[in-house]
């Protein structure tokens, strides 16, 4: 590389929205590969029906049980795809809810002074949310369905799976018997009702403590509070949106199997309310120790390597 070209490069690089594009597409994939055994233990746990002989009981027994069916391999089925997937939703995610704040920040009224309410946080991380969710969605879809393929949930161990179909098999197949593009969007109404607010919470409360770190007379310089931060923030947004969380990942795979694993849904609506009538409270929340310890150190990680990217971009 000739020395205009690198300046060309770190010329684009170090503008904003590019900026915010490269770090948050980096940190994505860092974070999730971290917590990839608890993600897939999140998606098995949420996918039993309530009929079911329940072949995983509690997050660590289900983790244990996958090595044992598939070996330490078993933890990151699926997680290539997720770092796939994951890069343009994450650096999407980041990058929209920078531009939006610099949006809501240029069309401040008259008078009114030049900085962001906790309300223009919500809508910059709810835009961020819709749009990394609308980017990547069927990549999402089908990493929920080999998720399922390749368990051993008891409903679908009849001989039938015996090898699961790959990412791009799996993607024609729904689009060809399952409606076409709008058979890849399966479920995106519930999805973005729950990661549009997740997101807007998340982000909110974590910029929220890092401002108050960064004007604090106190030495906040240490990475660990930054975690922590981002921690109480995904661990705040993940209980108060879980069940929305649980339903988009019962739309995306209804249809597997002839709706063999028995979530038949009319209506958001009326997924919400058969979920509390069928399963109860606990119905609601199934999975969510496991989705805990997945989301919460993600975002931390997540959080901690998108402001020290965006830093290091700035220095250079």
């Amino acid at each position: 590389m000739t020395s205009s070209t690198y300046e060309q490069v770190k010329g684009y690089v170090k503008i904003e929205s590019n900026a915010s594009l490269l770090a948050g597409g980096i940190a994505g994939p860092i974070s999730r590969t971290i917590v990839s055994p608890f993600e897939r233990a999140k998606i098995l746990l949420q996918l039993q029906g309530p009929e079911a002989q329940h072949a995983y009981r509690g997050m660590f027994p289900t983790i244990w049980k996958m090595y044992k069916d598939e070996g330490w391999r078993g933890w990151f089925r699926g997680n290539t795809l997720n770092c796939v997937r994951i890069f343009p939703y994450s650096a999407v995610q980041f990058a929209v809810f920078e531009q939006c704040k610099l949006w809501l920040l240029r069309y401040k009224p008259p008078g009114k002074p030049a900085t962001l309410t906790e309300l223009d946080r919500l809508i910059a991380g709810s835009a961020g949310g819709i749009a990394s969710v609308v980017t990547t969605y069927p990549l999402d879809l089908v990493r929920a369905r080999i998720t399922v393929q390749t368990a051993s949930l008891r409903k679908l161990n009849k001989g039938k799976l015996v090898k699961p179909p790959g990412v791009w098999f799996t993607l024609k197949d729904v689009y060809r018997n399952e409606g076409g593009l709008l058979g890849l969007y399966r479920g995106i109404v519930p999805t973005t009702l729950g990661v549009a607010p997740y997101v807007a919470i998340n982000f909110a409360i974590y910029e929220n403590l890092r401002d108050r770190m960064d004007n604090s007379p106190r030495d906040f310089s240490n990475p660990l509070w930054k975690l922590g931060a981002g921690a109480f923030g995904s661990l705040v947004a993940g209980v108060l949106i879980y069940p929305l969380d649980l339903l988009r990942k019962r739309y995306q795979v209804a249809s597997m199997a002839g709706g063999e694993l028995g979530f038949q849904y009319r209506s958001v609506t009326h997924a919400l309310v058969s979920i509390f009538q069928k399963e109860g409270f606990s119905g609601a929340y199934k999975g969510l120790t496991a989705n805990l310890y997945k989301i919460v150190p993600s975002m931390a990680v997540s959080w901690l390597c998108y402001d020290t990217l965006k830093q290091q971009i700035a220095k250079w």
